[in-house]
């Protein structure tokens, strides 16, 4: 994709000063409008956006230039202003303009940016936008504020890549001119960060948080706990932290969140209309929990804390009454700092516990969760165990032939689709990728990209899958910049499967749309493969080797290296 050079510093006005003279302000203004006038073409097309949007009307004749003076106007309604806050925030550092926020009852753009609340438009649901793009400036409409949300992201697309710098930039902030009307596929849309295997502080989680907005996903789940560490703080069972959060992969440090950080990040994803989706693993991938409380294992006996990376071996005792207790504390405590409506209950590879005992044990604690008035998600080991009302299964699994999930299915439960071998972004990009696994397989951008959610798992019905979910599992992962060369820039190929329509799915069209992030991700400062199926404007970079067993090693990697 090719961009037209920005023109230099003398050919972007400075803002209008109230101070000067009339005549002084009205030569000013003529200067201003000459220099729209002699704006460049908008350096994008409407239609370069990830996620791809359900339709766009291009207008060239309607291209529009962000004046200094500009002001966002919104409606009167406190969500809809804090929206426009944020859009205030993401473009004040790049353009060095004050973008004063103001709300109306019926919000027009003037020469600015208009969000408008408006219930008639009933066909965009609750997260659907329609972005206008005219020459008297742009409007974005929704039924809710999470619709306006979702048109800010498109809308900081459309500007030029340096918008997304954190210091002023002398560039022409000209959009392309026609309307983009959009809603999501699917409602939900996901990744998956596990904090558990290496610990990562409340500022890198938050980070994760606007890696999702930025692509409109739509939840956040937070592995909490494992075998490595536990991470959430439970005022009735302090040591799980204390003793069981003191570890990590290759001994590390640790760490845990309190119900303070925790709220803060529950907060911070909220206000970006991402709804955190907190995970305890139970029955298995406990041992840390045992060490903590000895008298959780089937055996009474406190294990040697863990720091490796094999799956399997730990779980709590099922036949102890004792182990109910404990859960229904945890889950409890959660679900009180939990606004969602889901608790996830793990169930994943508990090897030691089979059969009847397994499905008992799962069954016991999901009528523990709907007690607490919330809805069970499990993985998909959750599929033998009796149905409950609302209950999710996540599918990972890389084989779509699952008759036991498809039974599920039919007895009422629903499907969020995250398979192993296109979804999991713990996988390594190429053979030589320097952190990762390929258990299942290597996941390029293009085999990420080339699945479809709805119809992934044989036999299930689209309508059952109620959406798509990226996993990034942390055991080589030691560091914020390890967390965005993986997501990045896979993430967004997720989060297209999720938001688009299918018909729309083209990896020709994907590929050249996504380059043009880079540019982006370059000026925000973020860290990502130059995955060289990718027409980036520069070559491929990958972080610098590192031994996965030695923690902390630092975010030097920022940069990349260049492969030899």
């Amino acid at each position: 994709m090719s961009t037209i050079p920005s023109p230099g510093p003398a050919t972007t006005p400075a803002p209008l000063s109230a101070e000067e003279p009339g005549a002084a302000t009205l030569a000013r203004a003529a200067e201003q409008a000459a220099g729209t006038l002699l704006a460049p073409a908008a350096p994008h097309r409407l239609a370069d956006v990830v996620p791809a949007p359900q339709q766009v009307q291009p207008d060239p004749t309607a291209d529009w230039t962000l004046p200094a003076e500009a002001v966002i106007v919104a409606s009167s309604d406190p969500a809809a202003l804090a929206v426009a806050e944020q859009l205030a925030g993401l473009l004040r550092p790049a353009t060095g303009y004050p973008l004063p926020v103001t709300d109306a009852a019926a919000p027009a753009p003037v020469d600015g940016i208009a969000l408008v609340l408006d219930e008639t438009t009933a066909d965009l649901g609750a997260e659907g936008y329609r972005l206008d793009v005219t020459t008297n400036g742009v409007r974005v409409t929704a039924v809710t504020a999470a619709g306006l949300f979702h048109g800010v992201q498109t809308l900081r697309q459309l500007l030029p890549a340096t918008i997304e710098s954190p210091t002023p930039d002398t560039e022409r902030w000209t959009l392309p001119g026609g309307t983009i009307t959009d809603v999501p596929r699917f409602p939900y849309r996901g990744a998956m960060l596990d904090v558990a295997r290496h610990f990562f502080a409340v500022e890198d989680v938050l980070r994760v948080v606007d890696h999702l907005a930025r692509y409109k996903l739509n939840h956040l789940h937070l592995h909490l706990t494992d075998d490595q560490g536990w991470r959430i703080a439970v005022d009735s069972w302090p040591k799980l932290t204390t003793v069981g959060g003191a570890t990590a992969v290759g001994g590390g440090p640790g760490g845990f969140y309190t119900k303070a950080d925790y709220t803060r990040i529950v907060s911070y994803a909220a206000a970006r209309h991402i709804t955190v989706v907190p995970e305890i693993d139970l029955p298995g991938h406990t041992n840390s929990a045992l060490v903590a409380y000895p008298e959780l294992a089937p055996d009474k006996i406190a294990p040697q804390p863990y720091t490796g990376t094999e799956v399997g071996f730990s779980y709590v005792d099922p036949a102890d009454d004792q182990t109910y207790d404990f859960i229904a504390d945890v889950l409890g405590e959660l679900a009180a700092i939990t606004p969602g409506p889901w608790l996830h209950i793990g169930g994943d590879e508990a090897f030691k516990v089979k059969g009847e005992v397994y499905t008992g044990f799962v069954e016991r604690v999901q009528r523990i969760v709907a007690g607490l008035g919330k809805t069970v998600v499990g993985w998909h080991q959750l599929a033998p165990a009796a149905h409950v009302d609302g209950r999710v299964l996540q599918w990972w699994g890389t084989n779509g032939e699952d008759p036991t999930t498809v039974e599920a299915v039919r007895q009422g439960a629903r499907l969020i689709v995250s398979p192993g071998n296109h979804a999991y972004l713990d996988m390594k990009y190429a053979p030589d990728t320097p952190i990762g696994h390929d258990w299942a397989g290597l996941i390029d951008v293009r085999k990420a990209y080339d699945w479809d959610p709805g119809t992934h798992v044989a036999e299930v019905p689209s309508t059952a899958v109620i959406g798509v979910e990226a996993p990034l599992w942390t055991e080589s992962v030691t560091s914020l910049a390890d967390i965005e060369f993986l997501l990045l820039p896979r993430l967004p190929a997720i989060a297209e499967l999720g938001w688009s329509p299918r018909e729309t799915h083209d990896w020709a069209g994907f590929r050249d749309r996504l380059a043009g992030h880079g540019p982006r991700w370059d000026a925000a400062g973020i860290a990502f493969h130059r995955a060289p199926e990718i027409p980036w404007p520069s070559g491929p970079t990958i972080p610098a080797q590192r031994d996965p067993a030695v923690p902390n090693q630092g975010d030097a990697t920022r940069e990349g290296v260049n492969p030899t």
